[in-house]
Formats: structure tokens, C-alpha cells, sequence
């Protein structure tokens, strides 16, 4: 599964939405984030790792490196 869809899955299972996602990264960094922009970069895997864990704790979540089993 893609960045995108994993995103929307969990957005979907809160409630939140994409565009209070967009907003809440661009409240809490030092850029501007459209709807827009946010999809393209989940889109085509541009988003870097410090903007995923801002949208971690958008969603309430953490994000989190685990060995497999």
C-alpha cells in the first residue's frame, strides 16, 4: 500500500480529513500546505519523513520503526 492510501485509511477510521491534515502541518512547521500539494507529494512519494510524523500526530498515531517477526 502507498503513503496516500495508508494516510487516507487512517484519516478515514478518525475522521479527519485531508484538508485538517494539510492545516495542521502548516500550523506546526515553518511551510505552507494545500490539500492539493499534500496529495501530489503522497502521491509520488516525495513526502519526507519529518512531514510523516507530523501527519502521525495529525492522526494521533506515531510513527515508529519495528522489526519483523
Amino acid at each position: 500500500m502507498n503513503a496516500i492510501n495508508e494516510v487516507k485509511m487512517l484519516a478515514a477510521k478518525k475522521g479527519i480529513t485531508l484538508t485538517s491534515i494539510a492545516k495542521y502541518l502548516s500550523e506546526n512547521s515553518d511551510k505552507k500546505y494545500t490539500l492539493d500539494g499534500l496529495s501530489k507529494k503522497l502521491r509520488a512519494g516525495t513526502i519526507k519523513y519529518s512531514e510523516m510524523k507530523l501527519i502521525a500526530e495529525a492522526l494521533g498515531c506515531e510513527l515508529i520503526f519495528k522489526e519483523k517477526e
